[in-house]
């Protein structure tokens, strides 16, 4: 059993999840985490926000907020993810500005291939 599937199988509990889009920084938490049924993407269900119960609110919470308003279930690119945890209680959502200056990684492949394979010989 993989851990994506184990993560899934527990849906009672809650995960952080930090990935990059668009030189920034995302952490969002979700009762569900999988490795989703499109290769290469992390799937996120059941997004979870702070209740408005206070007067008190936090921008940048709204702005995810408003942002997955509607999403039932998100795919992200597996180069994307930073880091998943499962946390005892929940945070805060956020998106912050990717730190490091303009310089934005290359994209790699999933799959790599084989060693000494140098391509097509003419």
């Amino acid at each position: 059993m993989g851990l994506l599937h184990m993560i899934q199988m527990a849906s009672n509990h809650i995960f952080k999840i930090m990935f990059v889009n668009q030189g920034k920084v995302y952490e969002v938490y979700a009762r569900k985490v999988s490795h989703g049924s499109l290769l290469g993407f992390v799937e996120i269900e059941e997004l979870v926000f702070g209740e408005r119960s206070g007067v008190v609110l936090d921008p940048g919470e709204e702005r995810v907020k408003t942002e997955f308003a509607g999403v039932k279930r998100s795919f992200l690119p597996v180069q994307a993810v930073l880091r998943i945890d499962e946390v005892r209680k929940q945070g805060v959502s956020k998106i912050v500005a990717l730190e490091g200056g303009n310089v934005t990684a290359f994209p790699t492949p999933l799959f790599s291939p084989p060693v000494g394979d140098a391509g097509p010989k003419k």
